[in-house]
């Protein structure tokens, strides 16, 4: 996994060195502290969707603040890159890397999306996917980071979704 990590800090095809496109930095931007998935979670309500977008919210809320206390006992150095991809995000972190907190809470809300109405679960995923991509790709996290924070909110959203379940009925 140390390779992994090592190897995301070189220009590649995956992970190109240049400035990211304004799509891939607007994706980081408008994810932090879970901003995006509140105009989702608005979108899934409007299209009779208020049950899932509740849950999926619920599951956000509660992965932000638990990848907090994750990276507060796991201090993790983030990567050090003079790369045009790092220097595109008008932030520069400089919290624990470990994990994601991005990724983690877009797994979070995604998973309890898919699980709660698939047909919205298709259309999150990709969004999902484009947060995680875009904290690799400005060079903010190593892979693993990204890795761990998706893992970590799968579990947290599959968790949220069985105990707001369970409450329910």
């Amino acid at each position: 996994m140390n390779e992994l990590d090592e190897e995301s800090q070189w220009d590649s095809e995956l992970l190109p060195a240049r400035r990211p496109r304004q799509f891939i930095i607007a994706a980081s931007l408008t994810a932090r502290g879970g901003l995006l998935w509140l105009p989702v979670a608005g979108a899934m309500a409007l299209t009779g969707r208020p049950q899932a977008a509740k849950r999926a919210l619920l599951a956000a809320a509660v992965a932000m603040p638990l990848g907090h206390l994750i990276s507060l006992v796991v201090h993790r150095r983030r990567p050090h890159s003079t790369l045009p991809a790092r220097r595109a995000l008008p932030e520069h972190p400089e919290s624990s890397s470990f994990p994601s907190k991005h990724a983690m809470t877009a797994a979070a809300f995604g998973t309890v999306t898919m699980l709660d109405d698939p047909p919205a679960g298709a259309f999150v995923t990709p969004l999902v996917l484009l947060v995680a991509y875009s904290r690799l790709r400005t060079r903010v996290h190593w892979p693993t980071d990204v890795l761990g924070g998706l893992a970590l909110g799968v579990l947290v959203g599959a968790a949220v979704r069985a105990g707001a379940k369970r409450l329910a009925g």
